[in-house]
Protein backbone atom coordinates (compact mmCIF):
# COMPACT_ATOMS: atom_id res chain seq x y z
CA UNK A 1 0.00 0.00 0.00
CA UNK A 2 1.35 3.45 -0.90
CA UNK A 3 2.35 6.04 1.69
CA UNK A 4 -0.27 8.40 0.26
CA UNK A 5 -3.03 5.85 0.83
CA UNK A 6 -1.80 5.19 4.37
CA UNK A 7 -1.87 8.93 5.08
CA UNK A 8 -5.46 9.10 3.84
CA UNK A 9 -6.49 6.17 6.05
CA UNK A 10 -4.93 7.79 9.11
CA UNK A 11 -6.74 11.02 8.26
CA UNK A 12 -10.00 9.04 8.10
CA UNK A 13 -9.14 7.80 11.61
CA UNK A 14 -8.86 11.39 12.89
CA UNK A 15 -5.20 12.32 12.30
CA UNK A 16 -4.34 15.57 10.56
CA UNK A 17 -2.28 15.28 7.39
CA UNK A 18 0.88 16.41 9.17
CA UNK A 19 0.23 14.05 12.10
CA UNK A 20 -0.22 11.12 9.72
CA UNK A 21 3.02 11.92 7.86
CA UNK A 22 4.95 12.38 11.10
CA UNK A 23 3.67 9.09 12.56
CA UNK A 24 4.65 7.22 9.39
CA UNK A 25 8.13 8.79 9.54
CA UNK A 26 8.51 7.71 13.18
CA UNK A 27 7.34 4.21 12.32
CA UNK A 28 9.73 3.92 9.38
CA UNK A 29 12.74 5.20 11.32
CA UNK A 30 13.19 2.13 13.51
CA UNK A 31 14.90 4.24 16.18
CA UNK A 32 14.27 7.41 18.21
CA UNK A 33 14.48 10.50 16.00
CA UNK A 34 14.33 14.22 16.66
CA UNK A 35 12.07 16.81 15.11
CA UNK A 36 14.56 17.79 12.41
CA UNK A 37 14.85 14.17 11.27
CA UNK A 38 11.06 13.75 11.27
CA UNK A 39 10.63 16.91 9.18
CA UNK A 40 13.26 15.74 6.70
CA UNK A 41 11.74 12.26 6.35
CA UNK A 42 8.08 13.25 6.31
CA UNK A 43 7.87 16.56 4.50
CA UNK A 44 6.23 18.22 7.51
CA UNK A 45 7.57 21.82 7.65
CA UNK A 46 10.29 22.36 10.24
CA UNK A 47 8.31 25.33 11.56
CA UNK A 48 5.44 23.07 12.61
CA UNK A 49 7.07 19.68 13.15
CA UNK A 50 7.44 20.02 16.94
CA UNK A 51 3.84 21.20 17.27
CA UNK A 52 2.79 18.20 15.19
CA UNK A 53 4.87 15.80 17.29
CA UNK A 54 3.35 17.33 20.42
CA UNK A 55 -0.13 16.55 19.10
CA UNK A 56 0.91 12.95 18.41
CA UNK A 57 2.21 12.68 21.97
CA UNK A 58 -1.02 14.18 23.34
CA UNK A 59 -3.15 11.61 21.48
CA UNK A 60 -0.86 8.79 22.66
CA UNK A 61 0.39 7.91 19.19
CA UNK A 62 4.01 8.85 20.00
CA UNK A 63 6.28 9.23 23.04
CA UNK A 64 9.13 11.51 23.99
CA UNK A 65 12.38 9.81 24.94
CA UNK A 66 15.68 11.18 26.18
CA UNK A 67 18.83 10.12 24.37
CA UNK A 68 22.40 10.32 25.66
CA UNK A 69 22.73 14.02 24.82
CA UNK A 70 19.55 14.76 26.81
CA UNK A 71 17.95 16.00 23.58
CA UNK A 72 14.32 15.03 23.10
CA UNK A 73 13.59 12.40 20.50
CA UNK A 74 10.40 10.58 19.59
CA UNK A 75 9.22 7.01 19.05
CA UNK A 76 5.83 5.84 17.73
CA UNK A 77 3.18 3.85 19.54
CA UNK A 78 3.54 0.37 18.05
CA UNK A 79 1.19 -0.55 15.22
CA UNK A 80 -0.92 -3.17 17.04
CA UNK A 81 -1.51 -0.86 19.98
CA UNK A 82 -2.46 2.05 17.72
CA UNK A 83 -4.92 -0.06 15.70
CA UNK A 84 -6.47 -1.44 18.88
CA UNK A 85 -6.82 2.04 20.34
CA UNK A 86 -8.41 3.41 17.15
CA UNK A 87 -10.80 0.45 17.02
CA UNK A 88 -11.91 1.06 20.62
CA UNK A 89 -12.32 4.76 19.98
CA UNK A 90 -14.40 4.10 16.87
CA UNK A 91 -16.67 1.63 18.69
CA UNK A 92 -17.05 4.06 21.57
CA UNK A 93 -17.90 6.91 19.20
CA UNK A 94 -20.50 4.88 17.31
CA UNK A 95 -22.03 3.64 20.56
CA UNK A 96 -22.29 7.20 21.82
CA UNK A 97 -23.91 8.38 18.61
CA UNK A 98 -26.43 5.54 18.76
CA UNK A 99 -27.48 6.88 22.16
CA UNK A 100 -27.28 10.61 21.44
CA UNK A 101 -28.58 11.18 17.93
CA UNK A 102 -32.08 9.67 18.37
CA UNK A 103 -32.64 12.03 21.31
CA UNK A 104 -31.92 15.21 19.34
CA UNK A 105 -35.19 15.36 17.42
CA UNK A 106 -37.98 13.56 15.68
CA UNK A 107 -37.45 11.74 12.40
CA UNK A 108 -37.96 13.69 9.19
CA UNK A 109 -41.58 13.34 8.14
CA UNK A 110 -41.07 14.29 4.48
CA UNK A 111 -40.50 11.36 2.13
CA UNK A 112 -37.45 11.62 -0.11
CA UNK A 113 -36.43 10.37 -3.53
CA UNK A 114 -32.68 10.58 -4.02
CA UNK A 115 -31.22 10.09 -7.49
CA UNK A 116 -28.12 7.89 -7.60
CA UNK A 117 -25.36 7.96 -10.20
CA UNK A 118 -22.50 5.51 -10.59
CA UNK A 119 -21.88 2.02 -9.28
CA UNK A 120 -20.22 3.09 -6.04
CA UNK A 121 -23.15 5.35 -5.17
CA UNK A 122 -25.73 2.61 -5.88
CA UNK A 123 -23.81 -0.10 -4.00
CA UNK A 124 -23.19 2.11 -0.96
CA UNK A 125 -26.84 3.17 -0.73
CA UNK A 126 -27.99 -0.45 -1.18
CA UNK A 127 -25.76 -1.58 1.69
CA UNK A 128 -27.16 1.28 3.79
CA UNK A 129 -30.64 -0.11 3.16
CA UNK A 130 -29.67 -3.68 4.06
CA UNK A 131 -27.88 -2.54 7.22
CA UNK A 132 -30.98 -0.59 8.32
CA UNK A 133 -33.30 -3.62 8.11
CA UNK A 134 -34.96 -4.79 11.30
CA UNK A 135 -37.47 -7.34 9.95
CA UNK A 136 -36.95 -8.20 6.28
CA UNK A 137 -34.73 -7.65 3.26
CA UNK A 138 -35.98 -8.20 -0.29
CA UNK A 139 -33.44 -8.39 -3.13
CA UNK A 140 -33.70 -8.71 -6.88
CA UNK A 141 -30.08 -8.80 -8.01
CA UNK A 142 -27.53 -10.01 -10.54
CA UNK A 143 -24.24 -11.85 -9.86
CA UNK A 144 -22.23 -8.74 -10.77
CA UNK A 145 -23.55 -6.90 -7.72
CA UNK A 146 -24.33 -9.75 -5.31
CA UNK A 147 -20.78 -10.14 -3.97
CA UNK A 148 -20.99 -6.60 -2.60
CA UNK A 149 -23.96 -7.52 -0.41
CA UNK A 150 -22.77 -10.79 1.16
CA UNK A 151 -21.42 -9.29 4.38
CA UNK A 152 -24.37 -6.94 4.92
CA UNK A 153 -26.89 -9.76 4.34
CA UNK A 154 -24.98 -12.10 6.69
CA UNK A 155 -25.04 -9.44 9.40
CA UNK A 156 -28.75 -8.75 8.82
CA UNK A 157 -29.60 -12.45 9.17
CA UNK A 158 -27.52 -12.59 12.36
CA UNK A 159 -29.76 -9.78 13.70
CA UNK A 160 -32.83 -11.94 13.03
CA UNK A 161 -33.78 -10.31 9.70
CA UNK A 162 -35.47 -12.49 7.06
CA UNK A 163 -33.76 -12.24 3.66
CA UNK A 164 -35.48 -13.11 0.36
CA UNK A 165 -33.60 -12.92 -2.96
CA UNK A 166 -34.62 -13.51 -6.57
CA UNK A 167 -31.33 -13.92 -8.40
CA UNK A 168 -30.60 -13.47 -12.10
CA UNK A 169 -27.80 -16.04 -12.10
CA UNK A 170 -25.47 -17.65 -9.58
CA UNK A 171 -25.03 -15.34 -6.56
CA UNK A 172 -22.62 -17.66 -4.81
CA UNK A 173 -22.50 -17.49 -1.02
CA UNK A 174 -25.31 -14.97 -0.55
CA UNK A 175 -27.28 -16.17 2.48
CA UNK A 176 -30.99 -16.33 3.20
CA UNK A 177 -33.74 -17.66 0.95
CA UNK A 178 -32.34 -17.40 -2.59
CA UNK A 179 -34.31 -18.32 -5.72
CA UNK A 180 -32.78 -18.36 -9.19
CA UNK A 181 -34.87 -16.65 -11.88
CA UNK A 182 -35.47 -19.03 -14.78
CA UNK A 183 -38.85 -17.81 -16.07
CA UNK A 184 -37.59 -15.93 -18.04
CA UNK A 185 -33.85 -16.63 -18.08
CA UNK A 186 -31.42 -13.81 -17.23
CA UNK A 187 -30.34 -13.53 -20.87
CA UNK A 188 -33.93 -13.09 -22.02
CA UNK A 189 -34.63 -10.52 -19.30
CA UNK A 190 -31.52 -8.54 -20.22
CA UNK A 191 -32.40 -8.57 -23.90
CA UNK A 192 -35.97 -7.53 -23.22
CA UNK A 193 -35.23 -4.70 -20.78
CA UNK A 194 -31.93 -3.54 -22.23
CA UNK A 195 -30.47 -3.25 -18.73
CA UNK A 196 -29.82 -5.16 -15.51
CA UNK A 197 -32.40 -3.90 -13.04
CA UNK A 198 -31.67 -4.46 -9.35
CA UNK A 199 -33.87 -3.82 -6.31
CA UNK A 200 -33.01 -3.72 -2.60
CA UNK A 201 -35.72 -3.14 0.05
CA UNK A 202 -35.66 -3.04 3.84
CA UNK A 203 -38.79 -3.60 5.95
CA UNK A 204 -41.09 -2.22 3.22
CA UNK A 205 -39.80 1.18 4.44
CA UNK A 206 -37.08 2.14 1.97
CA UNK A 207 -35.75 0.90 -1.34
CA UNK A 208 -33.01 1.24 -3.93
CA UNK A 209 -34.03 0.62 -7.54
CA UNK A 210 -31.16 0.70 -10.01
CA UNK A 211 -30.30 -0.11 -13.60
CA UNK A 212 -27.03 -1.06 -15.30
CA UNK A 213 -26.37 -0.62 -19.02
CA UNK A 214 -22.78 -1.31 -20.00
CA UNK A 215 -20.68 0.98 -17.83
CA UNK A 216 -23.61 3.26 -16.94
CA UNK A 217 -25.22 2.77 -13.53
CA UNK A 218 -28.13 4.85 -12.29
CA UNK A 219 -31.03 4.57 -9.91
CA UNK A 220 -32.98 5.99 -6.99
CA UNK A 221 -33.21 5.58 -3.23
CA UNK A 222 -36.50 6.38 -1.53
CA UNK A 223 -38.00 6.14 1.94
CA UNK A 224 -41.47 6.63 0.50
CA UNK A 225 -43.29 3.55 1.81
CA UNK A 226 -45.47 3.34 -1.30
CA UNK A 227 -42.33 3.02 -3.44
CA UNK A 228 -40.86 0.45 -1.05
CA UNK A 229 -44.11 -1.52 -0.91
CA UNK A 230 -44.43 -1.69 -4.70
CA UNK A 231 -40.78 -2.69 -5.05
CA UNK A 232 -41.11 -5.40 -2.40
CA UNK A 233 -44.28 -6.72 -4.02
CA UNK A 234 -42.45 -6.90 -7.35
CA UNK A 235 -39.74 -9.06 -5.76
CA UNK A 236 -42.26 -11.17 -3.85
CA UNK A 237 -44.27 -11.69 -7.04
CA UNK A 238 -41.16 -12.84 -8.92
CA UNK A 239 -40.29 -15.32 -6.18
CA UNK A 240 -43.86 -16.63 -5.99
CA UNK A 241 -43.97 -17.04 -9.76
CA UNK A 242 -40.67 -18.92 -9.74
CA UNK A 243 -41.91 -21.32 -7.07
CA UNK A 244 -45.24 -21.79 -8.88
CA UNK A 245 -43.49 -22.42 -12.20
CA UNK A 246 -41.25 -25.08 -10.67
CA UNK A 247 -44.29 -26.76 -9.13
CA UNK A 248 -46.25 -26.75 -12.41
CA UNK A 249 -43.39 -27.52 -14.80
CA UNK A 250 -44.63 -31.07 -15.39
CA UNK A 251 -48.04 -29.72 -16.45
CA UNK A 252 -46.59 -27.86 -19.43
CA UNK A 253 -45.93 -24.52 -17.76
CA UNK A 254 -42.65 -23.97 -19.65
CA UNK A 255 -44.36 -24.03 -23.04
CA UNK A 256 -47.21 -21.84 -21.76
CA UNK A 257 -44.76 -19.29 -20.36
CA UNK A 258 -42.73 -19.14 -23.55
CA UNK A 259 -45.56 -19.03 -26.11
CA UNK A 260 -48.75 -17.57 -24.67
CA UNK A 261 -49.59 -14.37 -26.65
CA UNK A 262 -51.18 -12.57 -23.70
CA UNK A 263 -48.08 -13.08 -21.59
CA UNK A 264 -45.93 -11.85 -24.47
CA UNK A 265 -48.02 -8.69 -24.74
CA UNK A 266 -47.69 -8.07 -21.00
CA UNK A 267 -43.93 -8.57 -21.09
CA UNK A 268 -43.43 -6.30 -24.09
CA UNK A 269 -45.50 -3.49 -22.59
CA UNK A 270 -43.72 -3.74 -19.24
CA UNK A 271 -40.29 -3.77 -20.87
CA UNK A 272 -41.06 -0.63 -22.88
CA UNK A 273 -42.29 1.12 -19.75
CA UNK A 274 -39.21 0.23 -17.71
CA UNK A 275 -36.78 1.29 -20.44
CA UNK A 276 -38.63 4.58 -20.91
CA UNK A 277 -38.69 5.27 -17.17
CA UNK A 278 -34.94 4.75 -16.75
CA UNK A 279 -34.15 6.90 -19.81
CA UNK A 280 -36.25 9.75 -18.43
CA UNK A 281 -34.52 9.56 -15.05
Amino acid sequence: MSTERTVELLKDAGFSGYEAKAYIALLASGAPVNGYEVAKASGVPRSTVYETLGKLVARGAAFEVKVESDAVSYVPLDVDALIGRLRRQTHSTIGGLEQALPQIGAAVTARVVQHLSGRADVIARSIDVIESAKRSVWLSIWPDESVEFVTAVDQAIARGVDSFTIAYGDVGSLAGRVYTHSYSTPDVVLERLGCRMSIVIADHDQAVIAGVTGDDVWGIWSDDRVVALLAAEHVRHDIALQLTAEHLEAAGFTDFWARDPDLEALRDAAALGIVSAFKDS
